[in-house]
């Protein structure tokens, strides 16, 4: 059984939360409710959760606040929110779940089944890298990595390149070191683009600064820093030439 509490202002909001986890998911048990940034930090003081639901905007302030007041974090944290383009992505950055209102039941069961349940979550550096982008999204630098084997925390800069393999993906770092994640390839594309990142085949998105060599002919590839070969496939070829002349352009 995996204990939970709610920290959510509007009753209508924690019941409908409270009722769609009894009727999707089971294994998580309510232990705790509260509507505010006071009655939250008395609660997660009291209780040991494995996971806290937290609504962003509270009446008596943001969650963050709440947050900073029960350090050091050692539960799972999903935020429950409505669409705020910085905090979606500040949660996948930091790899801290998120659930959208409202809710959908298949986003709450995927949200409840990412949870890692063990004595170190790696909480408190999560929540530090979700602040660092939701605070100043323009200086953002770091991100965290959920993996097989653990939680990681990398310097964007330092990612060479992604290679799919199914629903996981390779990350290849400037050190040699390699990491397999728990994610799709297509969910880092879409988080890296704006850092120059660019996805030249449905198994690889590449850091574009790690980029040496384009080979140009029928099967045309790029030779990376590291000297490995990535096709560019046919399909992406003149929308990564596009992209090619206008990095030439902006030099």
């Amino acid at each position: 059984m995996v204990k939970a509490v709610i920290v959510e202002d509007e009753a209508k909001g924690l019941n409908n939360l409270k009722n769609l986890l009894g009727q999707y998911c089971p294994e998580v048990k309510v232990i705790g409710e509260a509507g505010s940034v006071e009655q939250g930090a008395t609660l997660l003081n009291s209780k040991k959760p494995d996971v806290a639901f937290l609504d962003i905007s509270l009446p008596d302030g943001l969650v963050f606040q709440l947050l900073n007041r029960v350090r050091p974090i050692d539960f799972e944290i999903i935020f429950v929110t409505a669409y705020e383009e910085y905090a979606v992505k500040a949660c996948e950055y930091s790899s801290i779940g998120y659930i959208l209102k409202p809710i959908d039941p298949d986003q709450l069961k995927e949200a409840v089944g990412r949870i890692q349940y063990r004595r170190d979550a790696a909480s408190d550096r999560r929540l530090e890298i979700f602040n660092s982008y939701y605070n100043n999204p323009n200086a953002f630098t770091k991100m965290s990595i959920s993996a097989l084997d653990g939680i990681y925390f990398v310097n964007i800069r330092d990612i060479v390149r992604f290679e799919a393999e199914d629903n996981y993906t390779h990350i290849y770092l400037k050190s040699g070191e390699r990491i397999t994640a728990c994610k799709t390839i297509k969910s880092y594309e879409d988080m890296l683009t704006p850092f120059n990142f660019y996805r030249v085949h449905k198994r690889h998105v590449i850091n574009l600064n790690y980029m040496r060599k384009f080979v140009k002919g029928d099967g045309g590839y790029l030779i990376m820093d590291d000297d490995i070969q990535i096709e560019v496939s046919r399909r992406r070829r003149p929308a990564f030439m596009e992209q090619m002349k206008r990095l030439q352009e902006d030099l």
